[in-house]
């Protein structure tokens, strides 16, 4: 398994905190302020994988870019690590972003595409070595010159290379990859420069199923391998359910719930959330609280387990909004023809 003590420049990787953060876009003729954040309060673990998840316009790439520096906010602090980044450019920051659009260099190959970054960390080497490597690397492979600096950048691009499976396209240009290869290059060149934080935004909607289910895995073995600090950002729960350690669910620019992807499905926090997370969704009935666990609706009755009988007493009398996910039906004998209502067996 490939190690952190492999990285070029390695650091440790970092928490990332999000303190009472706000961000909202100035007012236009016409139209008022416009808030997209609202008191974000948000910790993220060393070496987590954290999915951001919500209906479009909900904020979530907005967060990100916050994060990343490519949008200032209008309160709040952000962290990484035990350092405040509020007033850093996002070069200072030490996080590496992917983009729904690949953005790769189209003059580079593959292996240039992906070295790019690590190329780029200080380097401890004498001045001369560092000039005979760059001179002479546009030259046929026996004569270039490769110091230790060069031949780990070479090991780490492989190893890279391997795990997303383009070793056997490091001599590309990017004009000769298909959409899915030039993500999975994207996606290697971030890696490979070992931030502290790794931010994506929506990497896999320009795929199709298929490579975006391929390219899922290998973006999760990836991060398992690296360890880095990792923040999602899709609109698909399915991406969110499978990828994410947590996942955070937004809308209109407020955290709905923070949960495992098991919390979240079985515990929804609100309607919202319940709503949204499943596919097909949930399905919410109203029904009347008649007796310490009977619910009755006009078409059928229900009798819940006795863990419920605290929360509906005092309910008794009340019409409420019973939320059951379609698994969670079976069919029940049939009722006495005397009885009013139908009943239905469920899992609560």
């Amino acid at each position: 398994m490939l190690g952190q003590a492999n990285f070029v420049g390695m650091e440790a990787v970092a928490s990332v905190s999000l303190e009472s953060l706000y961000k909202t876009y100035p007012p236009r003729k016409g139209s008022p302020a416009n808030p997209v954040l609202r008191d974000i309060d948000l910790t993220i673990g060393d070496g987590e994988f954290l999915v951001l998840v919500g209906p479009s316009g909900c904020g979530k790439s907005t967060l990100l870019r916050t994060i990343a520096g490519l949008e200032t906010i209008t309160g709040g602090t952000i962290r990484i690590g035990d350092r405040p980044v509020n007033d850093l450019p996002p070069k200072d920051r030490d996080i590496a972003m992917v983009f729904q659009s690949y953005a790769l260099y189209p003059h580079m190959t593959v292996y240039d595409n992906l070295a790019f970054g690590l190329r780029r960390t200080k380097s401890k080497s004498p001045a001369w070595q560092t000039l005979l490597v760059e001179t002479s690397r546009n030259l046929p492979k026996p004569l270039r010159y490769s110091n230790d600096r060069e031949k780990a950048i070479s090991t780490q691009v492989q190893t890279i290379a391997q795990i997303l499976q383009i070793d056997h396209l490091l001599d590309r240009l990017p004009k000769q990859l298909s959409g899915g290869q030039k993500q999975r290059v994207a996606l290697g060149r971030a890696h490979g420069r070992a931030p502290q934080v790794f931010l994506m935004d929506e990497p896999l909607s320009n795929l199709d199923a298929k490579l975006r289910a391929e390219t899922r895995s290998q973006i999760v073995k990836l991060q398992r391998q690296l360890g880095t600090t990792t923040i999602y950002v899709t609109h698909d729960q399915v991406e969110a359910m499978t990828m994410g350690d947590r996942i955070v669910v937004l809308s209109e620019g407020e955290i709905q719930q923070v949960a495992t992807p098991l919390d979240l499905y079985n515990h929804p926090a609100n309607r919202f959330v319940a709503e949204f997370i499943g596919s097909p969704p949930m399905n919410f009935i109203p029904v009347q609280v008649q007796g310490p666990l009977t619910l009755v609706h006009p078409e059928f009755r229900i009798t819940l387990p006795n863990r419920y009988a605290t929360p509906l007493e005092p309910r008794e009398g009340e019409t409420i909004t019973l939320g059951i996910r379609p698994e969670h039906l079976t069919p029940a004998i049939a009722p006495p023809k005397t009885s009013p209502s139908r009943s239905i067996c469920s899992k609560p």
